[in-house]
């Protein structure tokens, strides 16, 4: 479980990631000059705004009138001039600066360079002569630094040390004898922050001139290094560097790097994917290369590392870039992107066991809940709470840009708010639930008041289908809309999990009695002209039929009101909506070639979803397997985890999904995967499956409830399990033909029919 090559990186989507969390690295593996790019996750330039812009009020009846009146262009310039944020752009997200490391060795052999996804170390070993050199490169959550060991196999190894962060920085200085401290800040009123290094040898010499760190003749070597910001520590960020550092040299590398692994496997292992694939063990390139299963495993398995190394408990969220970014003005600032991207990010993490790591997307709810009700009232004269199509390190939530697709969208929060309960459906967690179900109300106390009647259902208006456009009859060309069909199936995915959560809680009011009636009202899911989706409240013909995103599919996934079993047409229009889109050049980025393999994943398609995700190794995917976005200018691409993490729920969904009670093994299994297995799928209500499969069969190996009494019907309702035990477990082989299991069973191996 390895990512491997036999060269050094020669660019940044080469270099292998590691992190914690919140300290990140992209390591390159060079032998001449090293490069470690390294990352903070609350790195970000400039402090709070407030960006509301006050004319949006007096001028939402008029945008409204003209959107009813079907004078689109005209709504779409008060849009433009009223609604946006002043200043229009939010804060952006930045590098914490390099690392590199002098070591002068150009003539190398056997060399190589791996990223252990099983133990989240990367390595690099090479010889030089007749001196053999190695380099483990971790990022520990437990000791909250990040650590380098050099070694070579005689006492000749040699390096100098700087850190470097261009122009955007205060100072480099030395940090006593043994080590460098660069400071910086964010701007006016932003984060103040500081990256420390320091070296324990053994043996040799070791020196500090000017900003350079000198190692000499030594045959092992220990780097530490770590950063601390105003943004987690206040004023004493200074004091916790120290501290950290210090604790981190007197444990010694050894320590850490037990800690570490020990750490990182608690929730690496909850959950594996096996395809009894036969290939041949082979360097990561030749795998993408080659589109194997081998690479499906490796990919699964990296976008879980990904997860777990970019959010933990007590950071900010994974970002678009998850906390790997080299650039000081990064596309799209490297922000939070709530009209998909970050939500995507969070989508393998209840399925693979990793409730902890969705916990820093719940915390960002918290921090972007003052921001949202001064929106709210003072954008639109509204109660509650709102947030557009993105958000920053302060919870900024008025309108991003001057884009008329996307920038006035108003239901970034009230997506956010549908994991709430997503989490507590898997962890039935009680206390998390009762702490953010008033953050669930405001966005639904928002929705409350700013939906308005139309043909007598209740819709959004102005909104738009993010980031679409469509074609008005006239030839014009139009964004905003009243009752986009995402905008529906978003509010009744909210409404229901927050009434459901109302009684979970036993809360009735005011805000629950409204959203009772509120909920049968919402548009319903339309076909269309074509046998699709309808993705606008009009039947309009798209301005770019290959458009990346899905949003009228939301519905199917991540939502599940669209199921082939529950709703047989809208399914059969999903699937001409997906066919559309492909054949007009759709799923071009990493993170919407995800999507659709998810969406195909839900309407039981297994061929097409292993073609859409066989599309994403082929045309996103970067030598490092960091997934892709297409750019204009430059032209080339640039990373976004979205897409990463996206395929590894998409694959998930291939091989388990729950419809109400029932648990349906292999809903979408592709032909080419005869054989495999997958241990510790966690679904709703704190179960835990495992089973594997052949051409034939699949045999269900243990199912763990830690819900109690419960009763589960697999693959079409061929096995049904009742039993109030915590767990079913090896001892009696069942035969296929029993299709029931009285009270108290043991059972093992249980073979029910392959669903295809």
């Amino acid at each position: 479980e390895e990512l491997w090559y036999d060269r050094a990186a020669e660019s940044w989507n080469e270099a292998l990631p590691v992190g914690n969390g919140r300290l990140g690295a992209m390591v390159f593996g060079r032998t001449g000059l090293e490069r470690i790019q390294l990352n903070e996750d609350s790195v970000w330039y400039g402090g709070p705004m407030d960006r509301v812009n006050p004319s949006a009020k007096e001028n939402l009846g008029r945008v409204r009138e003209l959107i009813r009146a079907g004078r689109i262009t005209e709504a779409e310039k008060v849009l433009a001039v009223a609604f946006s944020g002043n200043p229009e752009n939010m804060r952006l997200y930045q590098s914490l600066g390099d690392l590199y490391i002098d070591f002068g060795h150009e003539d190398v052999t056997s060399y190589r360079r791996s990223l252990s996804l099983s133990d989240a170390v990367a390595e690099v070993s090479y010889k030089s002569g007749d001196v053999c050199y190695t380099r483990e490169v971790l990022s520990s959550a437990p000791g909250q630094v990040m650590a380098i060991r050099l070694t070579s196999s005689k006492p000749v190894l040699s390096f100098s040390c700087r850190l470097d962060r261009g122009r955007f920085v205060d100072k480099v200085s030395d940090y006593g004898r043994d080590g460098l401290i660069l400071q910086g800040n964010g701007g006016e009123g932003g984060i103040r922050f500081a990256v420390a290094l320091r070296c324990a040898a053994k043996g040799g010499r070791l020196s500090v001139i000017g900003r350079t760190l000198v190692v000499e003749a030594t045959e092992e070597a220990v780097l530490y290094l770590d950063a601390e910001t105003t943004f987690y520590n206040g004023g004493k960020y200074l004091d916790v560097l120290d501290e950290r550092l210090e604790k981190a040299i007197s444990a010694g590398f050894g320590k850490i790097k037990r800690e570490h692994i020990a750490d990182y496997k608690s929730l690496y292992e909850r959950i594996r994917l096996s395809l009894w694939t036969s290939d041949k063990p082979l360097s990561t390139d030749k795998h993408l290369k080659a589109l194997d299963k081998g690479l499906v495993e490796l990919y699964f398995n990296f976008g879980r590392y990904l997860l777990i190394s970019s959010s933990r408990e007590g950071t900010l969220p994974a970002n678009l870039q998850g906390i790997w970014n080299e650039s000081m003005e990064p596309r799209w600032d490297s922000k939070f992107t709530i009209n998909i991207n970050t939500e995507m990010n969070y989508w393998p993490s209840e399925v693979c066991g990793l409730g902890e790591c969705h916990l820093p997307l719940f915390d960002h709810l918290r921090r972007m809940l003052p921001n949202g009700r001064r929106t709210a009232r003072e954008m639109y004269g509204m109660r509650g709470a709102v947030a557009h199509h993105n958000t920053d390190i302060w919870g900024d939530s008025a309108p991003q840009d001057i884009w008329i697709p996307g920038s006035y969208w108003v239901l970034g929060g009230a997506w956010l708010c549908t994991h709430i309960w997503t989490h507590y459906s898997y962890t039935e967690d009680i206390a998390f639930l009762s702490s953010l179900f008033p953050v669930m109300e405001e966005y639904v106390l928002f929705l409350e008041d700013f939906v308005t009647e139309e043909d007598g259902y209740l819709i959004l208006c102005p909104s738009v289908s993010p980031e679409n456009s469509y074609i008005l009859p006239d030839g014009t060309a139009g964004s905003v809309c009243s009752g986009a069909a995402m905008d529906g199936e978003i509010m009744r995915d909210l409404l229901k999990g927050y009434l459901k959560a109302a009684e979970v809680l036993g809360i009735e009011n005011d805000v629950t009695r409204n959203a009772r009636v509120m909920l049968p009202r919402l548009t319903p899911v339309m076909i269309g002209k074509h046998g699709q989706i309808m993705e606008w409240g009009k039947d309009y013909e798209e301005k770019e039929p290959g458009h990346r995103h899905m949003s009228h599919l939301y519905a199917l996934y991540p939502a599940s009101d669209i199921t082939p079993e529950d709703t047989p047409e809208l399914a059969r229009a999903a699937e001409v909506t997906l066919s559309r889109r492909l054949e007009n050049g759709g799923a071009y980025t990493g993170w919407s070639a995800a999507w659709v393999v998810a969406l195909y994943a839900s309407l039981g398609k297994g061929n097409d979803a292993e073609k859409a995700l066989l599309k994403l190794f082929a045309n996103s995917t970067a030598p490092n397997l960091f997934d892709t976005h297409p750019i204009s200018s430059p032209p080339g691409y640039v990373f976004q985890i979205d897409g990463n993490l996206g395929a590894v729920a998409g694959i998930c969904r291939m091989l388990v999904k729950t419809h109400g009670d029932t648990i349906v093994l292999l809903p979408a299994l592709p032909d080419s995967w005869d054989e495999g297995s997958l241990e510790g799928a966690h679904l709703p209500g704190s179960v835990i499956v495992s089973f594997h499969w052949d051409k034939d069969y699949v045999y269900i190996d243990e199912i763990v409830s830690k819900g109690g009494m419960r009763e589960f019907r697999c693959a079409n309702d061929s096995l049904s399990l009742k039993c109030p035990e915590s767990s079913f477990r090896p001892g009696v082989r069942l035969c296929r033909h029993l299709t029931s299991v009285k009270h108290g069973a043991i059972m093992s191996s249980v073979t029910i029919s392959r669903t295809v």
